[in-house]
């Protein structure tokens, strides 16, 4: 950002008038108690590699937003990190240490899956991470672990005859939730790799975007459908399979955007956006008088479900700050008015699905991880949109100042 201005003494100009500049409000936040509690329940009772996975890259969009993919200044990442950024990340860094630290030496993979190829890679972009920013130049344990799941991913998981890398490992099968936990981890491999290997990845994971929708997308409802191929199908249009489906593609897109070689996949970001846009718009269609969404999306003999409500709110969120598109940030506002009147005093999410089981709403006294996160993540994505469009130069400048 700093080498787009022509002096330092300007920069410095910019950044004293800036610091001192008053943030407007945003009205629908969450206050920081609230967000504590809530964020404190996603850690703790995330255990799964997928809700691990998903734990980190909250973490990092809420606390630590100049390290993530969404911020022009994505790539490279500091070498270091100042005292103020490594505290904001330690949660994404602490979760990737662990998983590391944990790995046993014969595996491929980062973490047990529980039968699933899609799920570990959740946790890569934080390992890769860990390993750009790492204070021990020695420690290469976090370079060989994403490797050694960046080599399972391309190698050694089944696929398609077209080259669709399945979900799961005893059959071919393809799930919408991969499309949040492998193609953003083999993008965020290539943006860091660089040159014309990088590149490839890059290619790689929205070729996986591409054929994943080629073999999900319901052509009638413009929506997603769960799971196909293999032994069972779900041809539902799941709230959750369609958050994770628009969300990881936002985190390929913003990937290519913000790397080294994004000019040369001008035809692949447009398209991404596109497939994104798509999901969104056909969303709201079936959004309830209150806000929510229900599990089936265009079912209305299904339950409410307030983890695909926050989660796709959050990419609406998103997507307008990329597009300047705003028609459905109404309906995002709603929704999150709606999110807020279900988070309980101890900063639980009520009225989830099970996360498990996909079809049955979660158990009296049970939580979903996910849906913890998905509250921080439409928490963070509407804190950007509002910062966007007053401005937001000041917390901009901070963040990037931050990373330095």
């Amino acid at each position: 950002m700093f080498s787009l201005l022509p002096t330092l003494l300007i920069a410095c100009t910019l950044i004293s008038s800036v610091l001192t500049a008053p943030v407007p409000l945003a009205p629908l936040s969450l206050n920081d108690a609230t967000i504590t509690k809530v964020r404190n329940n996603m850690l703790q009772i995330s255990t799964h590699s997928w809700e691990l996975g998903t734990a980190a890259q909250t973490d990092l969009e809420l606390r630590a937003p100049a390290l993530t993919v969404l911020w022009p200044t994505a790539f490279p990442p500091p070498k270091s990190l100042s005292p103020v950024l490594n505290a904001s990340a330690s949660g994404a860094l602490s979760i990737a240490k662990r998983v590391v630290r944990a790995k046993p030496a014969s595996s491929k993979t980062l973490i047990d899956g529980d039968g699933a190829v899609g799920d570990p890679p959740s946790i890569g972009t934080a390992v890769l991470l860990a390993n750009w920013t790492r204070s021990d130049p020695s420690d290469q344990s976090f370079s060989v672990a994403a490797a050694q799941q960046l080599d399972f991913l391309l190698n050694d998981a089944p696929r398609t005859s077209d080259g669709a890398i399945s979900h799961r490992k005893d059959q071919t099968q393809l799930w919408a939730d991969f499309v949040y936990m492998v193609p953003p981890f083999i993008a965020y491999y290539g943006a860091l790799q660089g040159g014309d290997d990088g590149a490839n990845l890059l290619q790689e994971a929205y070729d996986q975007c591409r054929l994943y929708r080629k073999y999900l997308l319901d052509t009638g409802s413009g929506l997603w459908k769960h799971i196909v191929l293999g032994n069972w199908q779900d041809n539902a249009r799941w709230g959750t399979g369609n958050g994770w489906a628009a969300a990881g593609m936002f985190r390929v897109l913003e990937t290519i955007r913000h790397s080294s070689v994004s000019s040369q996949f001008q035809s692949q970001t447009d398209d991404l956006t596109s497939w994104i846009q798509q999901i969104i718009d056909n969303t709201w269609k079936h959004q309830n008088s209150d806000g929510s969404l229900r599990n089936h999306l265009d079912d209305e003999s299904s339950f409410v479900d307030t983890s695909s409500t926050a989660l796709l709110a959050a990419v609406t969120y998103r997507m307008a700050v990329l597009t300047k598109d705003t028609s459905n940030v109404d309906a995002a506002d709603k929704a999150f008015s709606y999110i807020k009147t279900q988070i309980d005093s101890n900063g639980w999410l009520a009225n989830t699905v099970d996360p498990l089981t996909f079809t049955t709403p979660s158990a009296s006294g049970s939580h979903s991880p996910e849906g913890q996160a998905f509250v921080l993540l439409l928490q963070a994505a509407y804190r950007d949109y509002s910062l966007a469009k007053s401005g937001g130069v000041r917390d901009m400048l901070l963040a990037y100042i931050q990373t330095r």
